[in-house]
């Protein structure tokens, strides 16, 4: 154990824990790195390109090297850092990205092959043979890709969504949001203060400062106890403020028993939705370090981290307990750490501080005007070389602290394409202008990173919060605290000819952006994307600017003429189970229930998701195996007596106005202007390119009130696009729209028999064939005064109606169609017998209305009316789509019993099946019980006057292909005569 004294740990509740399989303790307080770094762990796991030892080098989210997957089985979760895992009896972690163990990974030859890995490799390697993209780079690519591991099984835990408002949000629960937040919630404001951390305190906790006379820890304590006492103050900790959106709402992740061994009942993340009206940003600041020969070893850390694991933790990340430690330092902030060392009772080398003239803050030794230009230690580090005036010497040390200067943690104010400004009295870029509004950066995420500074600047920007908010803020008693030394040299690496790291994670090296600079690829956004740098899970924290400063060196320019990039959302990783909410299984979307719902899941209907409804596939019945046996039984029953239908999730826009005709009439390709009061009309709908994306029914019911109906799937976006129409294009047309699709519920009533069916429900009206007609429609009412309306529409070639009732009364309505049709043998079918029944009659449905298809192409050509202008009915007459030769034919198998793949691409027979020869393709397929036969749907270039030729339907994907002869795309009753009956 290397345990020192003190820390905020909790030395009487020990906890015990694994790590690949071995046995540990630690305490109540730890963190898994602290833990393990206790224990002499400090090789946790490897690079990802090129799979070097790796320990910790950070003591935060920030931490690029430390990922490890916790937990086992269902619950496992990877690429978690160990720097933020909050420790608990019995955690399991196991160490990832390597072949074979940990400290023997066989893709350590990587390595070895480093020469071959260099930046913008794969940009280079990949491109060639052309051939070996599919079967080698891809599959190879693929297999490498990512960290850890995902278990594949089912997460058996529960998520959460919560939303919040808020008149101030604290990000952060350092100096300056405490302060933030006490101002605040003092004043009254509606405050939710939020950090990442399991305890409230930020950099407090990691330092050795006093703030009035005593440990800051217990300032921390007082103002937790305030706020906590405060009701309009909510303290949020385990949780990350990860991204902001528009109109001040921030998107935040609360770890809920993510620190518990199994959530029992809690949840085990939140996502939450926080409205604030303003934000204090206070999340604090990033430690840089200082690229040099093989700084990546196992024992070499940020140097504030390794202050923070002494005085927090009261660990030091070497190998042996009595092992020297040694800090490398550009500035004042090293010999910081040098002397919290030392009041811990560290053995210290000394610090290496590559200012000429640089003097000890205590009483150690210092190699002034030096650098560490080398380190030794295979799975650790052992030995670092010095180079100090032109002498070189070796040292055996167990740790080395590297402070290369701090970096504001201003992610969150970029994500609304804020800019960050260089501050080059810091050496730093500073949150500048055009951020998110009404977000205010504060303490050292604004560049004030002393004690004192960051206290007085969380009150700062509370008062100015507040006084945008039009509240009173009060004057709040600061401790007294001091500011340390902090200044500094702009020194960003040690030049050299060994690999110096940069970014830990994707091995890039300053070779790496030395030869992206050779190669021209200087911009900020193209060294990134050449090199992978900072596209790890830290997002470049740690290493951009170090980056920069390497790019303005080699090209002569300053770092802010280099330029930066700037962060998008997430701040850090985000499980996608949070995300989700949980959602899986039957509850990954949300589900649109018909009125008939719970009427079919009585009869056993097996249900099928169509857009964001759930409807009835088809209906089993006792003695029935397989699915076809059920439809077709469905089909037949449609074709020779009676069926029903729900087809409530059809799309229906009310359309009313004096200027409602006229509306309609520009809307769909053919002529609706002429349409008679109780009549229905089929009508189809072009994009403004001319290509058709909807079909459906248009019905008048009154002089200026219409009915629109769309396909289910199109629903939605016909209506967006009427309403479009209605505002923008037309505002000038006196007509209102309301989609009535959940206030109808919708019933089909089809077969040779429906007209005797609904003249046992409907009262006094007549039903015959003279008084109402085929395409008629009427209001009236059911069943003894229920009123409903009435369609004389087909959909399967069959005599047929669509009944309407309101919404409610749609489940009494089936099972009163049952109950009347019993003798008639009424037959309840689903969306798979619908398909069939479309497919024999040649109706065009979603499969064939793609995108891509033509009115020409369905053989609706001249319902483009050429008397009116409409929606684009210009552009469908342009050259290239009027000499579109495909046309919608049936195909009928040759073999009857083999099956004509939708998707297949048709061939004349005999000729070769390249592109060049392709006629067309396969659209929607079924087996027909009235033909006996599979049959399909094509489009098929010169299709109208091929039927009776035998075609290759060629299946490339399961090396399949057969024969099939061109018929018409009316399988069933092409003349119509039942429909009219």
């Amino acid at each position: 154990m290397t345990r020192l004294t003190g820390g905020l740990i909790d030395r009487t509740r020990p906890l015990h824990f694994t790590f690949n399989g071995t046995g540990y303790k630690g305490f109540e307080g730890d963190t898994l790195a602290s833990a393990l770094l206790a224990n002499g762990v400090r090789l946790m796991g490897r690079s990802f390109k090129y799979h070097r030892p790796r320990g910790v080098l950070a003591a935060g989210s920030e931490e690029p090297n430390a990922l490890v997957s916790l937990r086992d089985g269902a619950r496992a979760e990877p690429n978690t850092r160990a720097t933020v895992a909050e420790l608990y009896d019995g955690l399991s972690a196991r160490s990832q990205n390597h072949v074979g163990p940990l400290h023997r990974d066989l893709l350590a030859l990587n390595d070895l092959l480093s020469p071959f890995f260099a930046a913008g490799f794969y940009y280079k390697t990949f491109m060639w043979p052309k051939a070996f993209w599919e079967k080698l780079y891809e599959p190879a690519i693929r297999k490498a890709a990512g960290l850890g591991e995902l278990s594949m099984l089912p997460d058996p835990d529960a998520y959460d969504r919560g939303f919040l408002q808020c008149d101030l949000l604290v990000i952060g629960g350092g100096a300056a949001g405490l302060v933030a937040a006490l101002t605040a919630g003092r004043a009254g404001a509606q405050v939710v203060l939020a950090d990442e951390d399991f305890r409230l305190g930020g950099r407090l906790l990691m330092e050795s400062d006093l703030l009035d006379g005593a440990p800051a820890s217990d300032w921390v304590e007082s103002v937790r106890a305030e706020l906590a006492s405060l009701s309009n103050v909510r303290i949020m900790t385990r949780t990350t403020v990860f991204g902001v959106f528009d109109h001040g709402i921030y998107g935040a992740v609360e770890r809920v028993a993510d620190h518990l061994p199994v959530p029992g009942d809690k949840v085990r993340q939140t996502l939450w939705r926080i409205t604030a009206k303003r934000a204090v940003l206070a999340a604090g600041a990033t430690e840089r370090h200082i690229p040099f020969a093989d700084n990546d070893r196992p024992g070499i850390l940020l140097a504030g981290a390794l202050r923070a694991y002494a005085n927090r933790w009261a660990t030091l990340p070497v190998a042996k307990a009595g092992d020297a430690v040694a800090i490398f330092t550009n500035g004042d902030d090293g010999h910081r750490t040098a002397r919290d060392l030392l009041a811990k009772g560290a053995k210290l080398l000394g610090v290496i501080d590559s200012r000429a003239g640089a003097r000890a803050l205590g009483d150690y030794r210092v190699f002034s005007g030096a650098q560490v230009t080398g380190s030794k230690g295979r799975l650790g580090l052992t030995q670092i070389e010095i180079t100090e005036g032109g002498k070189v010497s070796w040292h055996e040390v167990g740790a080395l602290g590297v402070a290369g200067g701090w970096n504001p943690n201003l992610h969150l104010a970029s994500h609304h394409r804020g800019r960050p400004e260089w501050d080059a009295s810091l050496l730093a870029f500073v949150p500048g202008q055009g951020g998110p509004q009404g977000l205010i950066p504060a303490g050292a995420a604004a560049g004030k990173g002393g004690t004192a500074q960051a206290l007085a600047d969380g009150a700062r920007a509370a008062q100015a919060a507040l006084a945008e908010l039009a509240l009173t803020a009060p004057q709040i008693a600061l401790p007294e605290a001091l500011d340390a030394p902090a200044a500094q040299e702009a020194f960003w690496h040690v030049p050299g000819k060994k690999r110096a790291w940069v970014d830990f994670q994707n091995d890039v090296t300053v070779k790496d952006i030395k030869l992206a600079h050779q190669e021209n690829m200087r911009p900020v956004e193209h060294l990134k994307r050449w090199t992978t740098l900072g596209m790890a899970t830290d997002q470049g924290k740690t290493s951009n600017v170090s980056a920069l400063a390497v790019m303005a060196e080699l090209t002569g320019n300053s770092i802010p003429e280099t330029g930066t990039t700037i962060f998008r959302p997430p701040y850090t990783p985000v499980s996608l189970g949070v995300l989700g909410g949980g959602d899986s299984g039957p509850h990954f979307r949300p589900h649109r229930l018909t009125p008939t719902h719970g009427w079919a899941e009585a009869q056993g209907a097996e249900f099928v998701e169509v857009g964001p409804w759930m409807r009835a596939q088809y209906f089993p019945q006792k003695g029935e195996t397989h699915w076809r046996q059920s439809v077709d039984r469905e089909v037949l029953a449609v074709r020779a007596g009676v069926g029903l239908c729900d087809v409530t999730t059809l799309g229906k826009v009310d359309v009313q106005g004096a200027d409602a005709r006229e509306f309609l009439n520009r809307l769909y390709a053919n002529m609706m202007g002429t349409l008679k009061v109780g009549m229905v009309r089929y009508g189809l709908m072009l994009r403004e390119d001319g290509h058709a994306y909807d079909d459906g029914t248009c019905a008048r019911l009154a002089e200026d009130h219409y009915v629109v109906t769309t396909t289910t799937a199109n629903a939605g976006l016909v209506f967006q696009r009427m309403e479009f129409a209605r505002q923008c294009l037309w505002p000038e047309l006196d007509v209102q729209l309301i989609s009535t699709t959940d206030a109808w519920a919708q019933i089909a009533v089809a077969g040779p028999k429906s007209r005797e069916l609904l003249g046992r429900i409907v009262d006094d009206f007549d039903l015959s064939n003279e008084a109402f007609p085929f395409m008629a429609c009427a209001p009236l009412t059911i069943c003894g005064g229920l009123r409903a309306r009435l369609f004389r529409i087909s959909f399967s070639g069959e005599l047929a109606y669509e009944i309407a009732v309101p919404a409610r009364y749609g489940h009494a309505l089936m099972e009163r169609l049952m109950k009347q049709g019993a003798d008639l043998g009424v037959t309840p079918y689903g969306t798979e017998t619908l398909g069939v029944l479309r497919i024999e009659k040649g109706h065009a449905a979603g499969a064939e209305l793609n995108g891509q298809t033509t009115a020409q192409m369905l053989g609706l050509g001249r319902m483009v009316s050429a008397k009116k202008d409409s929606i684009g009915a210009v552009m469908s007459r342009r050259e290239g789509l009027a000499a579109d030769r495909r046309r919608l034919v049936g195909l009928k198998s040759v073999t009857p019993q083999e099956q004509v793949a939708a998707g297949s691409h048709l061939f004349t027979e005999g000729a070769a099946q390249t592109m060049q020869t392709d006629q067309g393709w396969v659209t929607s397929s079924c087996w027909s019980p009235h033909l006996k036969s599979y049959i399909a749907l094509a489009y098929l270039e010169d299709g109208d006057s091929r039927q009776g030729e035998i075609v290759i339907a060629a299946n490339p994907l399961e090396g399949r292909e057969l024969r099939a002869e061109v018929v018409s795309a009316h399988f069933v009753d092409p003349e119509g005569g039942r429909l009219r009956d």
